[in-house]
């Protein structure tokens, strides 16, 4: 992590601390929800130790030049949409989370009033290698709140309109219960009364019915079904059956062990191996990658999973293995999922060039599939998010909704790092998060439950 540059800050203006807080838990809310990548849009502030300073860091690496410094017009139109690209996509995923209902009206608040701040001309705006990075200027004047405020003042308008129905609805009982119902009374009286005399011997007799006699149906054995299951008839009458991609993650950061934390992958992954002799980097790596691992138990529960798909629906295969581009295998009908199993179960990473083309494998997954007139389904199994392509996932994921309303993506997230959730939560889909052997089952199964293609067959 570098320093883009430091400011003076006052440590004892109050106001001023107030906005430091609020801007760093605006950028732990998104977090989460937003592509590393995107989220490198915005300056990460940490004040300096025994200072009056503040600095301003990056995890992009290169040296820092102003925007406004750039003197060529090509590169400067492309840098300019590149930051309104990245700004977007940042709002499309507060519109989202300001309707969530799992945060607070505190951190709406945040989210709503900080983002018009950032978003302005004000801004020191830095280019590190064509990435914009924008600094919030604490000196500039603040952005009244204009979301989550402004539901107060309708609710007050609620208020006034529910009372307003509650008198109108007073006066018509009135009118009612003393206009109506005198009227109704006067119209009875003024109406003769007809009577009728039946005579004794008009009166038919009844004759009492033979008693019916029973019946023995016969035995028929009784067949306890799903209540969701799904019938031949059904199967053979569907013309246009949903149909699915399994998006399968083959880098080599699936070999790493089920067996320890994400903090000690975290530190393994960071180790500086050149302090470390040979046999410790061998045993290091023995140690981290040892069974059950990522790859190992997504390609078990990966098996399994397809014998529970519907006969009707055909799963095609989308492996990420290397940049630029996602490797597609087309589809299996029923009658090939041996076939397709075996495929699964002989992936083995690349020594060399091994990647996570996840931007591409959406890509191509959707374009296998109709999403418009029918119900499709993409599950995604991966640890990581893409490090091939410098496109925004999230974004393609908006416009895979757009174009394909049907279509839903699922994400059995085995890292846990929430880095692509937009790409299920902008298509209807759902995250799994599975960071052992044990979830990998329950939430592979949970997956596809949810996408409605799993139905038993009737007896």
């Amino acid at each position: 992590m570098q320093r883009i540059q430091s400011v003076t800050f006052d440590q004892q203006n109050a106001e001023k601390n107030k906005l430091l807080s609020e801007y760093t838990e605006f950028l732990q809310l998104l977090e989460p929800h937003i592509s590393t990548r995107t989220l490198s849009v915005l300056a990460m502030p940490k004040l300096l130790k025994d200072s009056n300073q503040l600095g301003w860091y990056t995890k992009l690496e290169g040296q820092p030049a102003l925007l406004k410094n750039i003197t060529d017009e090509s590169q400067l139109r492309d840098l300019k949409l590149t930051l309104e690209s990245r700004l977007n996509d940042i709002d499309i995923v507060i519109k989202q989370l300001l309707v969530s209902t799992s945060l607070s009206t505190e951190q709406k608040n945040i989210l709503s009033n900080w983002f018009p701040r950032l978003a302005t001309h004000y801004n020191p705006i830095y280019i590190i290698n064509n990435d914009p990075v924008v600094i919030y200027d604490f000196e500039q004047p603040l952005l009244l709140p204009t979301v989550i405020n402004g539901a107060k003042l309708f609710s007050r308008w609620w208020h006034f309109a529910l009372l307003a129905l509650v008198l109108l609805g007073l006066l018509w009982l009135l009118w009612y219960l003393f206009c109506p119902q005198s009227k109704k009374l006067e119209l009875i009286e003024d109406v003769p009364v007809i009577e009728s005399v039946i005579e004794p011997e008009s009166i038919p007799k009844v004759e009492p019915e033979p008693e019916p006699i029973p019946q023995i149906e016969p035995q028929v054995p009784v067949v306890n079904n799903d209540p969701n299951c799904i019938t031949k008839e059904e199967i053979i009458k569907n013309k246009h059956p949903s149909r699915m991609v399994l998006i399968f993650d083959n880098s080599a950061s699936m070999y790493l062990t089920l067996a320890e934390s994400n903090a000690e992958i975290e530190r393994y992954q960071n180790t500086d191996f050149s302090y470390l002799t040979r046999q410790q980097i061998a045993d290091y790596d023995k140690k981290m990658t040892r069974l059950p691992n990522r790859l190992s138990s997504s390609k078990k529960v990966a098996a399994s999973s397809i014998d529970k798909i519907q006969s009707n629906v055909d799963i095609g295969l989308v492996i990420l293995n290397k940049c630029p581009n996602a490797d597609k295998t087309g589809f299996y009908s029923s009658s090939n999922r041996s076939v397709l199993k075996n495929k699964i179960s002989k992936l083995e990473p690349l020594q060399y060039n091994s990647a996570t083309p996840l931007y591409s494998g959406v890509q191509i997954a959707s374009s296998m599939l109709d999403g418009v007139n029918q119900d499709d389904y993409i599950l995604i199994i991966s640890d990581g998010e893409d490090n091939c392509s410098d496109n925004n996932i999230c974004t393609l994921a908006l416009s895979i909704s757009a174009q394909k309303p049907r279509l839903k993506i699922n994400i059995i997230d085995i890292a846990g790092l929430h880095r692509i959730d937009c790409v299920a939560n902008m298509t209807g889909g759902k995250v799994f998060i599975a960071q052992n052997h044990q979830q990998i089952i329950e939430q592979m199964n949970k997956a596809v439950k949810q996408m409605d293609i799993s139905r038993p067959v009737c007896k």
